[in-house]
């Protein structure tokens, strides 16, 4: 089969290897699309991963092959993979922190190497633990591939939006209109929200509207806190959601956030970045700031059902489609997009 293998920082090879064999209770999916995550970016461009490594988890395809053991299953079931289910039974776990489960991080999808997602190949191998564990969601007649590539993705935003406890009426700032801020705004006004987006290109600025914010304004606008509290009766954001990493979004956020309001970190920032800030402002003016990392495996169903019966428009998020052998050049888009550049789909 072919795959793209991370061979270091910056360095991808389109290689021929062996499909990966199969254990009694595990699946082959042939890969349909896979999306491109600035996760799967962050650790191809960046050292963080020793290689050889096979990436990429927002995976959607074709059971091609499983195990004797595997029952509930059939070879050409459409299905989503997620590539990470926690146990269920661990002191994390029972805390509801399923991101932070050692078997959520450890026992992952795989195309080859080690398990790291995958979904960078032509097949990926589903281990008999996510088999079981339900980490296998099938895909209705009416819905594409395209479309179903998208409930990983849906999960990690809903997870945040979640963690927000947002209620219907609430104001919610969303920093960076791109693709997952865009989803952001989807959801948000699903559940009943008011969305203002921000973003440093006027062509965002307009998606942001498009797909349904409230407001929209550019980021740099030196009077964004003052527009936004006269929206919100002077009060201020309910929840910020930080989708970029930047550290003056950060402060903008602290500065656009209502007293008593959240701050939620969604974007993952670089390793050497350092933010400082005075306490007493999260003191006296009781902000509450959080993070939200991955997905969360008890949230699953909500996503699958908020993509497959189109309460959320993914489709207006896609922008570009490569081959998988051009890995590269989607990566080089998404790390200097163009205004009309959004999410990326690979086809194997």
């Amino acid at each position: 089969m072919k795959a793209q293998v991370f061979r270091g920082v910056d360095q991808l090879s389109y290689e021929d290897l062996p499909v990966p064999e199969l254990g009694p209770d595990e699946i082959l999916v042939q890969v349909k699309v896979v999306g491109l995550c600035q996760s799967d970016i962050k650790k191809i461009k960046y050292p963080l991963y020793e290689p050889p490594r096979i990436f990429g988890h927002e995976t959607a395809g074709v059971i091609s092959q499983k195990g004797a053991e595997v029952t509930d299953w059939n070879i050409g079931d459409r299905v989503v993979v997620m590539h990470h289910v926690p146990c269920m039974k661990c002191g994390y776990c029972e805390n509801g922190n399923y991101s932070q489960c050692e078997t959520y991080i450890k026992v992952t999808t795989t195309a080859g190497f080690t398990p790291a997602g995958g979904g960078f190949a032509e097949y990926v191998k589903v281990p008999g633990h996510i088999v079981r564990r339900g980490g296998l969601i099938p895909i209705p007649d009416d819905i594409t591939f395209e479309q179903a590539s998208f409930v990983e993705p849906t999960n990690c935003c809903l997870k945040a939006v979640d963690k927000a406890k947002i209620k219907p009426g609430q104001t919610v700032l969303i920093t960076g209109a791109g693709p997952i801020g865009l989803m952001f705004i989807m959801l948000v006004k699903h559940f009943g929200g008011k969305a203002i987006a921000t973003d440093l290109i006027p062509a965002r600025i307009e998606k942001a509207l498009a797909v349904g914010a409230d407001a929209a304004f550019d980021a740099r606008d030196p009077e964004l806190a003052t527009k936004i509290q006269e929206m919100t009766k002077g009060l201020g954001a309910d929840v910020t959601i930080l989708a970029v990493p930047s550290d003056k979004a950060f402060f903008q956020a602290m500065d656009c956030t209502r007293q008593g309001g959240k701050i939620i970190f969604f974007a993952e920032f670089p390793n050497e970045m350092q933010i400082s800030i005075n306490p007493n402002l999260l003191y006296r003016r009781e902000i509450e700031i959080t993070g939200s990392y991955s997905s969360a495996f008890p949230l699953q169903e909500l996503s699958a059902e908020l993509v497959f019966k189109k309460q959320i428009d993914v489709d207006a998020l896609i922008s570009n489609r490569y081959p998988l052998s051009d890995l590269a050049m989607a990566v080089d888009q998404a790390v200097k997009p163009t205004p009309e550049t959004y999410k990326i789909l690979l086809y194997p």
